[in-house]
């Protein structure tokens, strides 16, 4: 008879994990390695049922930002809203933006979406907490790469073709989904609570992009400008569109040291989800 392979052993305890900091991090990275097979296979899974339950399949990735575009090019050409100057062309100005505004949101709905939708298995199952998260960041990367392939597609039909600063593009694609997970990771607790918060999200989602030189350009003066430089947004949109347009970068110290900020709090929401997800599985199996 062969040997059977030990099982691990979880040990549970009324201490809380954020008195033991060495150990609640060891623990953290522990978990994201064991539960790689896991996001991966939860990913494909998800991945395969999104696409083949659609008549349109990936088209989807390209409708709504094309609608998006469309609405405001037909806003700003009639005169009902004055947009204003732009350094591309106001329809590839404003589809490069929407398109990776929708790479954003994907990411900041991931978390949140990942988890809900797993809330039967929470209950029943003890597995590694990160495999959602890391699922639900496999299923972005692969959602924006297509809209990233149709995006330049549509530069090339538009006669905008991208210089060498491309070779930085990925690096600020990137940058928007660690942005988007971040945000999203934060609010996954509360909104496992109340649903209210998923509700709102895509509202809230709505205002900010207003906020951002998504479809409006840089304010030059005024409050408006200074609502803008303020944003975090702002960096990431302006030099990810400016590097797949061939652009200068803009901001490009403000826009590292934005990312050096999500990365740190990314790791702060981590333990914040890590710690407060066996509270939330006790609630909901209650």
């Amino acid at each position: 008879m062969k040997p059977t392979k030990d099982l691990k052993t979880t040990v549970y305890s009324p201490e809380s994990s954020i008195a033991s900091p060495v150990k609640l991090i060891g623990g953290m990275f522990r978990d994201l390695m064991d539960g790689r097979e896991l996001a991966w296979r939860l990913a494909v899974r998800d991945i395969s049922a999104q696409y083949r339950q659609t008549a349109l399949g990936l088209l989807w990735a390209f409708i709504l930002p094309l609608a998006h575009t469309f609405t405001w090019i037909f806003l700003n050409g009639s005169g009902i809203v004055s947009v204003g100057e732009t350094e591309l062309p106001y329809p590839v100005y404003v589809f490069t933006g929407t398109m990776l505004w929708a790479i954003f949101m994907e990411a900041v709905n991931a978390p949140l979406q990942q988890t809900i939708a797993a809330k039967p298995m929470l209950a029943k199952i003890n597995f590694p907490r990160e495999a959602l998260v890391v699922s639900g960041i496999y299923q972005t990367l692969f959602n924006s790469a297509i809209k990233i392939v149709l995006l330049m597609a549509a530069l090339i039909i538009l006669g905008v073709y991208p210089g060498w600063r491309l070779v930085w593009f990925p690096l600020g694609a990137l940058s928007l989904i660690l942005a988007g997970t971040t945000l999203g990771l934060l609010i996954t607790p509360v909104g496992l609570l109340y649903s209210d918060v998923g509700k709102s999200l895509p509202l809230l989602l709505q205002f900010l992009m207003y906020l951002t030189p998504v479809v409006f350009p840089m304010p030059s003066s005024g409050l408006a400008a200074i609502i803008f430089k303020l944003n975090p947004m702002t960096p990431l949109v302006l030099n990810v569109r400016n590097w797949l347009t061939g652009l200068p970068s803009e901001y490009l110290g403000y826009f590292f040291l934005i990312n050096g900020l999500i990365v740190a709090l990314l790791f702060i929401v981590w333990i914040v989800y890590r710690a407060a997800m066996p509270i939330l599985i006790e609630r909901m199996s209650a």
